[in-house]
């Protein structure tokens, strides 16, 4: 009990970190910066801030894959393929953010490079290409992110390490996520509202760790009271 306390704390302070960086990327380093209609100025003007955010995304990263490896062992006694399942998609989130980030530093080369040569309208026709590319890769990165999320409230559920009713709206939480990204691509957004839940939720979750921890494993439960 006290060991599931004390990994379930350490689990909520990185899933904090990870829902607090996604909020300070996306809301305050990168949002009004990369998504403005003149970005090949203002990233530039911005450039440490950008690169701030590309740090923060991979730290990020990294610490979603160290919350897979310590919920490996757990999940385990539960779901063999859905423990490696996190993990493997946790990894595959950490790419995804990779190929994100490239994309953010190319609009600041370019931004870089057009300022520095006397704002040449030359770059204004890599300006679309270069932002396009961004959108699609933030994009399918957002989509991507939904697929460990989805996993792990999943195997809460199952496991019933953290009250059912937290496991349900995460589930229900990511599935609208997925959905209105989803249709965002395809150029169809329903509302920007069906984020609401996962915000929520993301925050919900590791504060409940921090403060109660994982429950005891149902096996070690059961495995106590046949002795």
């Amino acid at each position: 009990m006290n060991s599931n306390q004390k990994t379930g704390r350490i689990i909520g302070v990185l899933l904090l970190f990870v829902f607090v960086s996604g909020i300070i990327i996306f809301q305050f380093l990168q949002g009004s910066v990369l998504f403005s209609d003149n970005f090949l100025i203002t990233t530039s003007e911005n450039s440490n801030q950008i690169i701030s955010s590309v740090a923060l995304g991979i730290f990020s990263g990294i610490a979603s894959i160290i919350i897979a490896a310590m919920l490996l062992p757990i999940f385990k006694r539960y779901s063999i393929s859905l423990a490696y399942l996190y993990l493997a998609f946790c990894i595959l989130n950490f790419i995804a953010i990779m190929i994100d980030n490239v994309s953010v530093i190319s609009m600041l080369e370019l931004s870089k490079e057009y300022l520095k040569n006397g704002s040449d309208n030359s770059f204004k026709i890599l300006e679309p290409l270069v932002s396009g590319k961004h959108w699609w890769t933030h994009y399918f990165y957002l989509l991507i992110s939904c697929f460990p999320v989805f996993v792990l409230y999943y195997t809460l559920y199952l496991s019933k390490l953290v009250p059912r009713i937290i496991s349900i709206f995460g589930i229900i939480a990511v599935v609208l996520m997925f959905i209105e990204e989803l249709f965002s691509i395809f150029g169809n957004s329903i509302s920007m509202n069906m984020l609401l839940p996962i915000g929520l939720i993301q925050l919900i979750l590791p504060l409940w760790l921090l403060f109660k921890g994982l429950n005891s494993p149902i096996l070690e439960t059961e495995i106590e009271q046949q002795h």
